[in-house]
């Protein structure tokens, strides 16, 4: 697997928001996609005060839904550290368990394992990788790069798992920096780009952030923007990469924080909202509470369609794009919020690759 620059790689945690928004892609738009699938931790059920499912329970359905919704298209698979300390009830690893799973059905899925990946995943992650020979993902974050030789702790990692460096995929997650000052913080990440010698000697080397809020608290009621501040630190890092410098393949977390925060939802009343990617911003439409007042989605969807803000796409543009079109149109209901995060991904991920696409026949 060799990424272009018209791919595109994002990070999914494994809910039915995400995984729905993946199946729903055009085939041309999967052809560009190969996402970083993040087994979260267990939801918790505030009510009984306890996870609402074992490891077991919650992971025993992911390789036949993995087949169901993403086929034998690549992708890298990864554990919350509470999921890949925890096993199966026979007391499998889960990582063998998912890819003894996925090889009865022809999945061309890679482990992806962290510098602070315990010595079991590591060893359950090479097992997988000397069964499907698919390499393996090595996720580094900025805290990573400013140890002492980050390359030998790379290098004694993939050397742990039973690999190589040209069979390893490097994606540097920076998770949700402030952007700020851009020009420092490109500056700062190139320096610590340097600190890993060669990049070219791996086999694909991806760039991950994301500017998207971890609450969306402040995001005004109506119409509102939030600058998409990962998408434009990412080309500015492009250009000031020096000479020979290896080009990263750009990352996000489509419109979803990576630090997922458990809420009690008997406690709050979250509101309806749309989260809808353009070039420079995503664009907000945000309502009342969601419960009891569901009509209002008809509405935003209407603000969409008819204000220039949004720049709407047309309903051909992707699944999410339709089903905007449709429940403005009263074609469609107002269904859940899973369904509206999922409308906001698939348009967000359509959108991407097709930017990148037209970047990459415009060089």
């Amino acid at each position: 697997m060799i990424l272009t620059d018209e791919h595109y790689a994002p990070s999914l945690r494994w809910r039915m928001a995400e995984y729905q928004a993946l199946m729903r892609l055009t085939p041309p738009v999967k052809d560009r996609v190969v996402p970083l699938i993040c087994l979260p931790d267990v939801e918790f059920d505030f009510e009984s005060r306890q996870p609402k499912r074992t490891v077991h329970e919650y992971i025993a359905p992911f390789p036949k839904r993995f087949q169901a919704k993403w086929s034998k298209r690549p992708a890298w698979v990864t554990l919350s550290e509470k999921i890949a300390s925890g096993r199966m009830n026979d007391g499998t690893h889960v990582l063998d368990y998912i890819f003894d799973q996925l090889r009865g059905f022809g999945s061309r899925a890679i482990p992806a394992i962290s510098l602070a990946a315990d010595a079991n995943t590591v060893a359950a992650a090479g097992r997988a990788i000397a069964c499907d020979r698919l390499g393996t993902g090595i996720i580094l974050r900025l805290e990573d790069l400013m140890v002492s030789n980050p390359r030998r702790k790379v290098a004694a990692l993939i050397a742990s798992a039973g690999t190589t460096l040209n069979a390893t995929d490097l994606i540097i997650d920076l998770q949700a920096p402030n952007f700020k000052p851009q020009a420092v913080f490109v500056n700062l990440l190139i320096a610590a780009m340097e600190r890993l010698e060669d990049l070219h000697v791996f086999r694909n080397l991806v760039l991950l952030s994301t500017a998207i809020p971890d609450t969306f608290a402040s995001v005004a009621l109506g119409t509102d923007r939030i600058p998409r501040r990962d998408w434009s630190f990412y080309f500015a890092l492009q250009a000031a990469l020096p000479t020979g410098m290896r080009h990263p393949t750009f990352g996000d977390y489509t419109i979803v924080h990576p630090d997922f925060i458990a809420r009690d939802m008997r406690m709050i009343k979250p509101r309806g909202k749309v989260i809808y990617t353009t070039t420079k911003n995503w664009v907000t439409r945000k309502g009342r509470a969601f419960r009891g007042n569901e009509s209002q989605m008809r509405e935003h969807c209407q603000e969409i369609i008819g204000n220039a803000a949004f720049a709407f796409k047309g309903s051909a543009f992707s699944y999410g794009d339709d089903y905007i079109d449709k429940c403005a149109k009263g074609q469609a209901g107002a269904s859940n919020l899973t369904r509206w995060k999922g409308v906001g991904i698939n348009h967000h991920i359509t959108f991407v690759v097709k930017e990148l696409a037209t970047l990459a026949a415009a060089t």
